[in-house]
């Protein structure tokens, strides 16, 4: 029985939505949002005055951006104009929603939620088609308590992306063309990482050409996803005369341009080293610590991963490191989906490894929501 024919199987018997996965992902956010509010009182020592006032706290640095563009859309002249780095299917959405909820700030929460229940859902689904249930629940379990998994909390993108980019294997895998080349264009317009889809889904083609030794024409709807990047590149072009603005807008406001991995790796030693115990710590060994964690499981995983995902691990985690300024890293490792594929294998196979990455995992999280509702840096 070929791959399309099992996942059919596989959702006629099981189906689409599974209370578990949903169940699981809920009670993770309540758990959240209740240690968040907790954080703000306690941690922060300020009374919450309100429900606006906490979901304010939560849409701190990169949610502010989104927000703003999503109420006044982007601008061509003026400070705001550097915004044009952020890419405009989150705001979109988040503005969209905002026309039934009369509030932007809670739109964006709710397309955060939304997209976090489908980015579960979807990872269930493409776990299944080579793993036992128990785990794919488990890597979902991995994925919605890895440390940096607050931001598929908040107004950020990573719930978005990762369902997009997860339903778009998915699909690919299963050879729904259209859906998956629908899936990698609106990727590819939440995130500039989305054109990894590119030859990550080449290979996911070219697999299925070694099993038939036949062309599909189906797999030109891949197209659709360098034509999403295309849209983004166009409105830099409408907005200031230059589809690559973006990139001169990164420098200016950033400092980030494309530099050799190891040159930031290097800055990012000094970092942990010349500056003091907090800024040492967020800003040089936890972007040191994760870049190590993304390269140990790239490495030590290489056997059990499919090649898309191999090119799909290998690219992004290039691109996070082959920066003049790397930062967010931890964050940024939350679209590595395949780690907590390879988590939840390691967990079966060895008890207490699974233990480790859970109470490593929680631990950090509850660091990270502390500081990132306290107001300071959290990725």
């Amino acid at each position: 029985m070929n791959i399309r024919r099992r996942a059919a199987a596989f959702l006629q018997k099981r189906g689409w939505l599974n209370i578990r996965t949903i169940g699981t992902v809920l009670v993770i956010k309540a758990v959240f949002f209740i240690f968040a509010w907790q954080c703000c009182e306690i941690i922060a020592h300020s009374r919450v005055t309100g429900f606006d006032d906490f979901l304010n706290r939560l849409s701190r640095w990169d949610a502010e951006s989104y927000l703003y563009i999503a109420e006044n859309g982007y601008e061509a002249e003026g400070p705001k104009r550097f915004l044009l780095v952020f890419l405009p299917l989150y705001p979109l959405l988040t503005a969209g929603f905002a026309a039934v909820f009369r509030n932007y700030l809670l739109s964006a929460f709710f397309v955060s939620t939304v997209a976090s229940l489908f980015a579960a859902l979807f990872f269930r689904l493409l776990v299944c088609l080579d793993h036992p249930e128990k785990t794919a629940q488990a890597a979902v379990l991995f994925l919605f308590i890895f440390p940096t998994s607050l931001f598929l909390h908040i107004p950020y993108t990573e719930s978005l992306f990762l369902a997009l980019v997860i339903g778009c294997f998915w699909a690919a895998r299963t050879e729904q063309w259209l859906m998956a080349g629908v899936l990698g264009f609106f990727a590819c317009t939440a995130r500039v990482n989305g054109i990894v889809l590119i030859p990550a889904l080449a290979f996911e083609a070219l697999e299925q050409y070694k099993a038939r030794r036949k062309l599909d024409a189906r797999w030109s709807w891949l197209m659709l996803a360098p034509a999403g990047f295309g849209v983004y590149l166009w409105l830099n072009y409408y907005l200031s005369g230059s589809a690559f603005k973006f990139l001169d807008y990164q420098r200016e406001n950033w400092h980030k341009y494309m530099r050799f991995p190891y040159e930031g790796i290097r800055e990012k030693v000094h970092t942990y080293l010349e500056q003091g115990a907090e800024a040492g710590n967020m800003y040089g060994l936890q972007e040191l610590l994760y870049i190590a964690i993304g390269l140990i499981f790239i490495v030590f995983g290489w056997k059990y991963m499919r090649n898309s995902y191999r090119v799909w691990m290998v690219l992004n985690w290039l691109l996070f490191i082959s920066t003049s300024f790397i930062l967010s890293v931890p964050r940024y490792s939350l679209t590595l989906f395949p780690m907590f594929i390879l988590m939840a294998l390691a967990s079966r196979r060895n008890r207490v490894l699974g233990i480790g990455f859970m109470v490593w995992s929680v631990m950090f999280l509850a660091l990270f929501t502390a500081r990132f509702v306290n107001g300071t840096w959290a990725f």
